[in-house]
């Protein structure tokens, strides 16, 4: 990923010295267990924990030799070594995946930490804001078009919801990413042997696959990139919602705009939601690359590596990506400018159009049939709406309405407080709050 997008904690995890540091620890692990089982003399152990270690740019200058990166890595180690006799018991038994893939389980597992470390910030700024806003009057919309009355809290609520489940998703699909295997070139084992593998996942502090190919199977990397799809999925969400809500004809809420930014190089009106347009951008990428994980799962018969180039790419600029995203979007809602006032102005904007639901509700209650009701209403609703005029004026002249709703019962009907009676009902369930007896209508 390009440093624009990378941020230093997340791209150090993914550097170069850091995955031939995560193999080495894996050559490493698997030397000492061996000699513990007497495979290997301890004093080779010894001598390759003291002094093996990795030179990126060695092992670079080796692998455009002999054209394969591990045995490129071996040899580098081995010359840091220094020691032939101790060297020779480096990578003893095992095969080039049997180190990849589970030093790649230690990497993801690195990036995994991160990763969850930002969606619990990112719930905790959900949940500020959501508190804030909790009673702030905000018309609904469906289809684009003013539907009922909402509050602004409770739109934020939905995302913190949504934020919640993708926590417990990434949690699944990160721990079954914390997942070693030392079988072999075919996953046999039959040159260690199932409990050596055990006991070298074991003391790399990552599970073992039960059963292997040369590979770990890929359904486990198509799961942890589809979950990273789905989180890049809720932030585009989010930041489609603010892209909106930040229009000019709209104004209900603003992105945070720097003293010093600029918006536009020819207007310098211009206050443009880029931040949250780079987020819709960057989840494009992160879902694409969700297909590509999927395509790697079916490789020929125990191993091939068409799946390797492809992870090279999607695995670091995924996490990466996911890792930016998170920063911005929490960024965004924490500093996000709201205005409430034009809030009430939108929602006030059709003269009491978004209480024909309860209108018509409130008069099938009294005895009106539906579908008289419903005619009712509507040929009011469309005549305030062609003529702006207000139909709350409009239904309080007409006799159908008004013989079963006199105009105490109409002041229920319009009454907005109403619409949002239940919003506290509902932040008990969203936010598990100690529950107390819901406002009355």
């Amino acid at each position: 990923m390009i440093p624009r997008y990378t941020r230093e904690e997340m791209g150090r995890v993914w550097s170069d010295a850091n995955k031939y540091s995560k193999w080495l620890e894996v050559e490493l692990a698997a030397t000492e267990t061996l000699a513990e089982s007497g495979e290997v003399p301890k004093e080779a152990a010894a001598i390759i924990r003291a002094k093996a270690k990795v030179d990126a740019v060695r092992i670079n200058e080796l692998e455009a030799r002999v054209k394969h990166d591990v045995i490129a890595f071996t040899m580098n180690v081995g010359e840091s070594i220094g020691d032939p006799a101790a060297a020779r018991w480096l990578h003893h038994g095992m095969t080039s995946n049997d180190v990849v893939d589970t030093a790649q389980a230690l990497l993801l597992r690195d990036a995994s930490r991160l990763i969850a470390a930002a969606l619990g910030k990112f719930s905790e700024v959900l949940a500020q804001r959501a508190q804030e806003f909790r009673h702030t009057p905000q018309i609904g919309r469906t289809h684009g078009i003013h539907a009922e009355p909402i509050t602004f809290g409770l739109k934020i609520a939905n995302w913190y919801a949504e934020n919640q489940r993708n926590i417990e998703r990434f949690a699944d699909a990160s721990a079954q990413m914390r997942i070693g295997k030392i079988s072999g070139a075919v996953g046999n084992a039959s040159h260690l042997g199932p409990e050596i593998e055990e006991r070298i996942c074991q003391r790399l502090g990552l599970n073992v696959a039960p059963v292997a190919s040369q590979v770990i199977q890929r359904d486990r990397h198509a799961h942890y990139l589809s979950t990273l799809a789905i989180i890049a999925a809720t932030l585009e969400k989010i930041a489609i919602e603010i892209r909106h809500l930040q229009r000019t004809e709209v104004r209900e809420a603003e992105e945070p705009f720097g003293g010093e930014q600029r918006g536009s190089s020819a207007m310098p009106h211009k206050r443009n939601p880029v931040t949250c347009e780079q987020i819709s951008g960057l989840a494009r990428l992160v879902r694409s690359n969700m297909i590509a994980a999927f395509e790697n799962v079916g490789l020929w018969h125990e191993r091939d590596i068409s799946h390797s180039s492809v992870e090279r790419i999607i695995l670091p600029d995924s996490t990466i990506l996911i890792d930016y995203m998170l920063a911005k979007m929490t960024a965004v809602i924490a500093d996000m400018r709201v205005f409430p006032q034009r809030m009430m102005k939108n929602l006030d904007a059709t003269q009491g159009l978004v209480f024909s639901g309860q209108l018509l509700q409130d008069l099938v209650e009294k005895g009106m049939p539906r579908d008289d009701a419903y005619k009712a209403v509507q040929e009011n609703a469309m005549a305030a709406w062609e003529s702006e005029s207000s139909f709350r004026e409009r239904v309080a002249k007409d006799p159908r309405i008004t013989k079963f709703l006199d105009g105490k019962a109409l002041q229920h009907t319009f009454d907005l407080l109403r619409h949002l009676r239940y919003v506290d009902a509902i932040f008990v369930r969203v936010f598990s709050e100690k529950k107390t007896s819901a406002s009355k209508a």
